[in-house]
């Protein structure tokens, strides 16, 4: 099977990790093998994705667990790319002619962090007729979608799982200022610390404001230095201050601000909410734990490839992406694995031995636990064939496929949301479905905290 090659191609220390290189790392004379894996060969991207859900759930799952939302790009040449297009990405800091996916991570208390899901962003351009979207595989019933409705069906699917354990959602302004993706985390009874822009409404005492302007009104003594987690240079302290708003229909509601100690000109704004009183040094915990996706885009496009690709297929986009998440998760579990010894074989004795197929010096490609050889079982269950066939993933490709390789070194290439979850402390069944479980121990800190009331 292709992907016994094609995984610990990514997880080798290769500069690029394209289908002529990964070929040749595992010894083909042509791409043609590895391509077909990403276009032909019978598999379903989305069993993969789950599996490997299960595993993030299994491995380094925690109730205080936060769910990580971001989008990155991936700048390409040519308009033939699913859902290329000149726009913004953060990635390239301009506008530029690139692909842009939405990304959901995880990450626990302990910073041990895994990108979990990926949706392709469709430009709205793309639906203008439908020559392009097949040229591109695209399936018919493909509708166009916007960034915080891609991220809403990962939280969905997030929330359906009854074994990832979140207590939090967390995004940028892209997703905290759509006031429709707010209102469906709360209906699921999900928390969430979401960014939003400084000039977010609010209604203080019956009056309406906006962000920055309420947090201007603040005494000096509203405002406490705390660290919101460890960055590059060690930990990343700031000055905080929150405003408790109303609470709707048993939820609890806050604004936080984020203030630089160097620049106190520079300021972030946060709109949170939960289903129980929470203190701030938790929410800013949160805050903080947006910047853990940005690590993840790093690592997996430095590390293992996740941008190396260089297919057009949309199909093939989603199926190279997941498996460059499984090995992303990889490494981080073995990061967070305990040491192999006589009495802790944490490669679980398994057959799939993928140190055999070669890596780089210091790198151990092996699989973690049962994690490979679930995810190789998936890949193998039908078998590959040079004839086209229907492989549902995401938003169910259709039959079209990826015939062309670049060069060695070339770049070419909802449902509707059950009744929202009561929050008293009993409701053990809506806890555990919709993963927001949190750790009590986390609500003593708020006896320390100082809040504004509004």
């Amino acid at each position: 099977m292709r992907a016994r090659s094609y995984l610990p191609g990514l997880l080798s220390g290769l500069e690029r990790k394209n289908g002529w290189s990964l070929a040749e790392f595992a010894g083909d004379a042509r791409p043609d093998g590895m391509q077909r894996l990403l276009t032909h060969a019978r598999w379903d991207a989305d069993q993969v994705r789950d599996a490997l859900r299960a595993q993030v759930a299994e491995r380094i799952g925690d109730p205080g667990g936060v769910l990580v939302i971001d989008d990155t790009g991936f700048e390409k040449k040519g308009r033939r790319s699913a859902g290329v297009q000149r726009q913004y990405t953060g990635t390239a800091g301009k506008i530029t002619n690139c692909q842009i996916g939405v990304f959901a991570s995880y990450v626990n208390p302990d910073r041990q962090r895994v990108l979990i899901d990926r949706e392709l962003y469709l430009p709205e351009s793309w639906f203008a007729g439908p020559g392009r979207l097949a040229d591109a595989g695209v399936p018919e019933r493909a509708r166009f979608a916007p960034k915080p409705e891609l991220a809403w069906r990962m939280i969905e699917r997030a929330c359906d799982d009854p074994l990832l354990m979140f207590g939090w959602v967390t995004g940028d302004e892209a997703y905290g200022d759509n006031t429709g993706l707010r209102r469906r985390c709360a209906g699921r009874g999900m928390n969430y610390v979401f960014a939003v822009s400084r000039d977010h409404p609010l209604v203080l005492g019956g009056a309406r404001t906006r962000a920055d302007a309420a947090f201007a009104a603040l005494p000096q003594t509203a405002w406490q230095r705390l660290s919101c987690g460890d960055g590059a240079k060690g930990r990343r302290w700031y000055d905080w201050a929150w405003i408790g708003l109303d609470q709707h229909q048993g939820e609890h509601q806050w604004m936080l601000a984020r203030r630089s100690i160097s620049d106190p000109t520079d300021l972030a704004f946060y709109r949170c909410a939960a289903n129980r009183p929470v203190g701030l040094s938790e929410l800013v915990r949160v805050a903080g734990s947006r910047w853990s996706i940005e690590e993840c885009f790093q690592a997996s496009k430095n590390e293992v490839g996740l941008d190396h690709y260089q297919v057009r297929k949309h199909i093939a986009w989603y199926r190279h992406i997941t498996l460059a998440m499984v090995a992303h998760a990889h490494l981080a579990f073995l990061t967070a694995a305990p040491p192999p010894g006589p009495d802790n074989d944490t490669h679980g004795g398994e057959a799939h031995d993928l140190a055999t197929q070669g890596g780089c010096p210091g790198r151990d490609v092996r699989p973690v636990g049962g994690m490979m050889a679930t995810i190789q079982t998936i890949l193998s269950r039908s078998p590959s064939t040079r004839s086209a066939a229907r492989t549902p993933i995401s938003t169910s490709p259709d039959t079209r496929h990826d015939t062309e390789s670049a060069g060695h070194a070339g770049d070419t290439a909802i449902k509707p949301a059950p009744a929202a979850a009561t929050t008293g402390d009993n409701d053990a069944s809506s806890i555990t479905k919709c993963g927001w479980t949190i750790n009590p121990v986390k609500n003593t800190e708020r006896k320390n905290s100082f809040q504004i009331a509004a």
